[in-house]
């Protein structure tokens, strides 16, 4: 009986961790959504760059990455940059945090999400749960991965500000980063909700080995990965759509993970309750597998 109930324990463990065909990519699920659930509440206002609700969801953030032990970027948490736009100046904050890699620390695999989103607008938050509270949340299951798996090329987790307002953040870290050695940009943006669960990549087009590395790519899972959006097809062409845009735009490669515009974008309903979860954990879970093809393979 005692054996029968350890078995079960066990079994109860694997079901809520997700892994790969390797057998050994794992990241707590219930997590993944738990952290999903808070970052999109009403309690963060739809984290518009500037406003108080921003600043909570960043606290938040930085809390999460600490709890999993994960070091801020040349010792810094925040990055803060400031830029003016049509509508006023604005004050906006990056969140960077590094991993370094075992064999190649001083070359940079950036996966990258954006923590901003609408905001208020009257009675009406926009929450941003898959636009882009999805990509964060995945960050820290790459962070979850990572600490227990470290990588051999050193990892930067960047949860980007002001996507919304023009890529702001990533311009202002690509900037920052040109004289680094930046391998290759993964960026997530609206990877929790499709009703054909189908995950979009883009940027193979563009780098003969990373094209390769995407249809040599084994899908753990039963989501679909499919190649388009990238200006090869009749689709909208999200080359620049982004905060992947500023890393093209910079001539560094890059592979963008989301998929097709629902219903609620930039809309309030764009809410946890309406994500699809398996095809979510499973996008995550592709999005990674990915990650490990390249930190393994490079370029």
């Amino acid at each position: 009986m005692k054996n029968i109930i350890n078995l079960f324990t066990c079994f109860l463990f694997f079901i809520t961790i997700g892994y790969s065909q390797e057998g050994n990519q794992k990241f707590d699920e219930d997590k993944l959504l738990n952290r999903l659930e808070i970052l999109s509440s009403d309690k963060f206002e739809g984290r518009r760059t500037g406003e108080k609700g921003n600043d909570l969801a960043r606290a938040y953030i930085i809390k999460e990455f600490k709890s999993l032990n994960v070091s801020g970027f040349n010792g810094k948490y925040e990055h803060p940059f400031s830029f003016d736009s049509r509508v006023g100046k604005f004050n906006a904050n990056n969140i960077l945090v590094e991993i370094k890699g075992t064999d190649y620390p001083n070359k940079y695999i950036v996966v990258s999400a954006h923590h901003d989103h609408l905001g208020i607008s009257g009675d009406l938050i926009y929450n941003g749960a898959d636009d882009d509270a999805s990509g964060v949340a995945a960050l820290f299951a790459f962070a979850e991965y990572l600490k227990q798996n470290p990588p051999k090329h050193s990892v930067i987790l960047a949860a980007f500000d002001a996507e919304e307002l023009g890529l702001r953040g990533a311009k202002y870290f690509v900037e920052k980063m040109k004289d680094s050695d930046i391998l290759v940009n993964i960026n997530m943006d609206m990877i929790s909700r499709s009703s054909k669960n189908e995950l979009y990549v883009v940027g193979g087009r563009y780098n003969k080995a990373l094209e390769n590395l995407v249809k040599a790519h084994e899908n753990p899972t039963n989501t679909k990965l499919l190649v388009g959006h990238d200006g090869s097809d009749e689709k909208d062409d999200w080359t620049y759509a982004s905060d992947h845009g500023p890393f093209h735009r910079a001539k560094i490669p890059f592979l963008y993970f989301g998929n097709e515009d629902h219903a609620a974008y930039h809309k309030p309903t764009d809410v946890f309750a309406d994500i699809t979860p398996d095809f979510y954990k499973n996008a995550v879970g592709i999005i990674l597998s990915v990650f490990l093809d390249l930190d393994t393979k490079g370029l």
